[in-house]
This record gives structure tokens, C-alpha cells and sequence, in this order.
């Protein structure tokens, strides 16, 4: 397996530019996912908190997601965001060692890694 990069985060911004913010951002959300070695890339609303924003991110590589960070579309995305009202953010990297489906062959669901890596 490749190195896969996860990022997974959270943000507060003003509640009333929530809706506003994660529409405005769909083009940048999309331009993104044109970028090298991006598998996805997603804001999106908490249902439960009209000030939350879920940020989801997946990298083919570290090497792609370095040169996401150095570039234009991160610069966008950080001051859209930032315009917003930030009050709160979170964001962490994982980097992958093992990758499974949830579910196996006959179609149940497992928490456990079966496969050795």
C-alpha cells in the first residue's frame, strides 16, 4: 500500500455565514480535487451545530499533500474559511499504515484488521 494521508478536522465559524461559507467554496472544494494525488476533499455542515464545519481530507501521498499546503488552493481555502468568523479550529493528520473494508467478503461488518500487513 501507498502511503495514504487523512486529514480530519473542525471548525467554528459565525453561524450565519456557515451556509453561506460552505456554498461560496464548492468551486475551491472541487479545484481541489483536481489537484495531484487528491482522493477527497469535502467541508460540510454539522446538522446538530450551525456553527460547525467538518473539514475531510484524503492524500495519495505525503508528497502530494506537502504540495497542497504550499500552494494556492490551501491559501483559498484558510482565508474563505478565516472570512467566515473563525473561532475555532481543528485539524489533524493521520498517516495510514494499514487499509481494510469495512465490510468482508460475505458482507458483514468488522471492527478487526484481517489482512497482515
Amino acid at each position: 500500500m501507498s502511503e495514504i494521508i487523512l486529514v480530519a478536522g473542525k471548525v467554528r465559524v459565525d453561524p450565519a455565514k456557515r451556509d453561506e461559507t460552505l456554498t461560496s467554496g464548492a468551486e475551491l472544494m472541487r479545484r481541489t480535487r483536481e489537484q495531484r494525488g487528491c482522493l477527497d476533499y469535502v467541508w460540510s455542515a454539522d446538522p446538530t451545530d450551525p456553527a460547525r464545519i467538518y473539514v475531510f481530507e484524503r492524500w495519495a501521498s505525503r508528497d502530494d499533500f506537502a504540495a497542497h499546503l504550499a500552494g494556492e488552493f490551501y491559501r483559498q481555502m484558510r482565508d474563505h474559511i478565516g472570512a467566515a468568523g473563525l473561532t475555532e479550529a481543528e485539524a489533524l493528520k493521520y498517516r495510514i499504515a494499514q487499509l481494510e473494508p469495512v465490510y468482508d467478503e460475505s458482507g458483514v461488518p468488522r471492527a478487526d484488521f484481517v489482512r497482515s500487513s
